[in-house]
């Protein structure tokens, strides 16, 4: 079943920078940055047709992301926009992705991602 797309405002964080190294009760472990909460829940905020889907089965994940500039790339961005998902619970796991199309744009003006998620029968 093919969901349509959908289209979330803002700058796709990079993998790379989205995560620190926190200290909790000596022992270390990854933390998110401010910049990828921040994006998050914009990101939920903005999902509404996929928003609470739980889609739990094998799906393809199609997506346009456009960037303000060409320092980014899109491969470090496409783990986050899968975790981003599983947040605003579009997918039940993001393990269940089969298959991912993506595609870099420049928009110094609008960064955004437009997505689409197909569910595999």
């Amino acid at each position: 079943m093919d969901y349509g797309w959908q289209t979330v405002l803002g700058n796709a964080p990079s993998k790379s920078n989205c995560y620190r190294i926190i200290t909790l009760g000596g022992h270390s472990s990854l933390g998110k940055t401010a910049a990828l909460k921040s994006f998050e829940s914009s990101f939920y905020m903005q999902c509404g047709t996929y928003r609470n889907l739980n889609i739990s089965s094998h799906f393809e994940f199609h997506c346009r992301v456009f960037y303000p500039s060409m320092r980014s790339d899109i491969d470090n961005s496409l783990k986050c926009l899968l975790d981003c998902l599983q947040y605003a619970k579009a997918i039940k796991n993001d393990n269940q992705c089969v298959k991912v199309v993506a595609e870099k744009f420049i928009d110094k003006v609008n960064p955004r991602v437009e997505f689409k998620l197909v569910t595999i029968e």
